[in-house]
């Protein structure tokens, strides 16, 4: 445990959207709850909450991407593909769209998009015809309404093999619910400035899509001087602020993953600043 290793002199700052996530972890760390201060919001607000906390510089950051165990095993999320329930997917149940808002509002286009980019899903644009169509008729309002519908879809020879014919179209109406893509790029620069020099950033993802931004992301602050090879002199100031220390990411081992099969697809990336930010001194 994180707290465990720093001591009792540590101070933890977890940052939630979802309330019964911050329940959950309260009645987990039982006594060292005290350490521990609880913010119900998203982390594109870490840079604004860290600083009305006065805890800046921070040592270390960790980032534990997309949905949780307990979201997906709770049936009247919306989360689950396996479960009838109302089609909600809203990590924060206090935000305004649900993913059957998205269902009855977006247009083909929109939705076809949407399926393409975050879930990288082949029957893409005949989904979301499904999807118009179906909902003339009827409002989808239901996690197995969907599913029917997206089996309808996708012709039988094609759902025959590989994974639930529905995982890609949940996982793109639940980023695109939470707007989870939108906004990791902007929370992971934002979080960089409030470490302290050597302090670090550890991000764990569990899909190719929030991967590739992080690794990106890194690469981009790892990078120096971004002037011309013929040019004798840098001209453009420019700084690494990062030292990437994971040049490939870090995946469960076979034990991890008979322990938790959720756990496959994640990858760990981190990074240790190499520049001041707000608030350091050396």
């Amino acid at each position: 445990m994180l707290l465990e290793r720093a001591g009792p002199e540590a101070r933890l700052i977890a940052i939630d959207q979802d309330p019964n996530a911050l329940a959950a972890a309260k009645q987990t760390l039982g006594d060292k709850a005290a350490q521990v201060v609880f913010i119900h919001s998203n982390f594109l607000h870490i840079e604004r909450i860290v600083t009305e906390l006065q805890c800046e510089p921070v040592d270390g950051i960790l980032f534990d991407l997309g949905v949780s165990s307990p979201q997906l095993d709770a049936a009247e999320r919306g989360f689950s593909y396996r479960h009838d329930a109302p089609l909600d997917m809203r990590m924060d149940p206090s935000s305004p769209v649900t993913a059957a808002d998205l269902l009855a509002t977006l247009t083909e286009e929109e939705l076809a998009k949407i399926l393409l980019e975050y879930g990288e899903e082949r029957w893409a644009r005949r989904i979301a015809r499904f999807i118009v169509e179906e909902r003339r008729r009827s409002p989808i309002m239901t996690t197995g309404h969907l599913v029917d519908v997206i089996k309808a879809a996708i012709p039988k020879g094609a759902r025959s093999a590989g994974p639930h014919p529905a995982r890609r179209t949940f996982q793109a109406l639940r980023i695109a619910v939470n707007r989870e893509l939108e906004v990791l790029e902007r929370a992971l620069v934002d979080a960089i400035k409030l470490l302290r020099p050597r302090g670090r950033i550890a991000v764990i993802s569990f899909h190719s899509l929030e991967d590739r931004i992080v690794k990106q992301t890194f690469a981009r602050l790892a990078a120096g001087c971004t002037c011309p090879p013929e040019l004798p002199v840098c001209i453009c100031g420019k700084q690494a602020e990062l030292r990437i220390l994971t040049r490939k990411p870090i995946v469960p081992t076979e034990r991890e993953i008979a322990d938790n099969p959720r756990a496959r697809s994640a990858k760990l990336r981190v990074a240790e600043k190499v520049l001041l930010g707000k608030g350091d001194e050396y």
